[in-house]
């Protein structure tokens, strides 16, 4: 008899209402995401900046990246603090004000008019923003319980809106000049407080509670979680006072060195939670999950190359800089995503479905509630269309970029088609 996640805590965290509609619209996001990146093929083989690119990296950002988190995060908090979601309206309006902000800016960036929709845009999502941390600080101050992973997520979510801030002040500024330079000068400053501080951090806070748990590992270490937590948040703070004030190359080193000596850590935090497993066969999507780690070191990869060419050479190589944002939200960001997804909504929908039946009868496991053949398949596209865009961007060869955004388009289908079963399943009969 399967009684259910209780190791999750899930009957006493937010209500499936609340969290539901996040990982829809992040599901849709995936979808429209893959569809820009089919048609916009021409862009990547000319120009980084440009209304399509930036469409597409900003619905993969927010629509895709940031909304799953946030409904991921309002269920999963609770159980790391030990203490109930402050308000679920709070968390409406946080969804609400995002998912309407979030096609307003991606509008404004596909006909290039930074005015009113995009500004109208930029001011629902920081209003989104604002909501959640005004909802986990709450939640938190409440709680009876310190921990390291809330820290990282509370931190993360500060660090987004600091990201939404700048992004809507750049915004303006492309109508109205009021910063000291133009508003692509500031695009770095920008991309990576939102890549490092939000997304790094986050996805290590959460990662580190998540891959123990579903590994059943009894690995734990807090104070190497500490460490990787003052690496990223160091290494962030010097990096934008010398892009804005500083302005010295060593310390973009300094940054750089930080931001791996975190990741190494947090890649050996996972090693021994594996190693130290429980349960010994380890399931599709948590592969893909572990992978993501490895795929961790890519874009860092990618980045030390982009600097010593800009160190060496007077132009920019535009093939490099498209990968390295590739990299990141197609390949490191959706490797998590893709592998989370069904590791985490499974045992939401089983407490919505079946929590109310534990105990009485028996009921399936969480992980039969969606297709494992479905998800092998939408793994082998995913990983097929990840390296062959790739190569499409070094060779510059307008075929290969195409099969390859087909592939991630398939991916996106096949992803959409199992949150749909898993969304859509009805209880067993006994």
């Amino acid at each position: 008899m399967v009684t259910g996640p209780g190791n999750m805590g899930l009957s006493s965290t937010t209500s499936y209402k609340v969290v539901i509609p996040f990982y829809i619209y992040a599901a849709l996001s995936f979808f429209v995401a893959c569809i820009l990146l089919v048609i916009s093929i021409p862009g990547f083989t000319t120009n980084y900046f440009q209304p399509n690119t930036l469409a597409i990296t900003h619905t993969m950002a927010l629509g895709w990246g940031t909304m799953i988190i946030l409904g991921a995060s309002h269920q999963l908090v609770p159980v790391m603090i030990e203490n109930k979601l402050y308000s679920n309206f709070l968390a409406w309006c946080s969804f609400i004000f995002a998912a309407i902000g979030i096609p307003l800016l991606i509008y404004g960036f596909l006909v290039f008019n930074m005015g009113w929709p995009a500004q109208w845009g930029a001011h629902f999502i920081v209003s989104a923003i604002i909501v959640y941390c005004i909802n986990l600080a709450i939640s938190m101050a409440k709680s009876k319980h310190e921990n390291v992973h809330a820290f990282f997520v509370l931190t993360a979510t500060l660090w987004l809106l600091a990201t939404t801030i700048i992004g809507l002040l750049l915004v303006y500024n492309f109508t109205k000049p009021f910063l000291s330079e133009n508003s692509i000068t500031y695009l770095p400053m920008h991309a990576h407080i939102g890549i490092v501080g939000w997304f790094l951090l986050l996805v290590m806070g959460v990662g580190s509670r998540l891959i123990p748990m579903f590994l059943i590992s009894k690995y734990h270490h807090t104070k190497k979680l500490w460490w990787i937590y003052v690496c990223i948040n160091a290494g962030l703070i010097i990096f934008i006072a010398d892009f804005i004030y500083l302005q010295i190359s060593w310390l973009y080193l300094l940054t750089y060195a930080l931001i791996v000596m975190a990741i190494l850590l947090f890649a050996n935090f996972c090693y021994h939670a594996y190693k130290e497993r429980i349960r010994k066969k380890v399931d599709e999507p948590m592969k893909v999950s572990l992978l993501s780690v490895i795929m961790m070191l890519l874009p860092l990869l990618f980045l030390c190359i982009i600097i010593i060419l800009l160190l060496s050479q007077s132009t920019e190589n535009i093939a490099l800089i498209i990968s390295y944002g590739f990299i990141i939200f197609f390949g490191w960001i959706t490797a998590i995503i893709l592998g989370m997804t069904f590791k985490t909504l499974p045992f939401i929908v089983w407490n919505k479905v079946y929590h109310h039946l534990a105990g009485k009868q028996k009921t399936p496991n969480p992980k039969d509630l969606f297709n494992i053949t479905l998800f092998k398949w939408m793994a082998i596209f995913y990983i097929l269309g990840f390296i062959i865009f790739l190569l499409g961007v070094f060779m510059n060869q307008y075929f290969i970029l195409q099969t390859g955004a087909v592939f991630l388009l398939v991916t996106s289908i096949l992803y959409n088609l199992n949150v749909f079963k898993l969304l859509t399943h009805k209880p067993t009969k006994e």
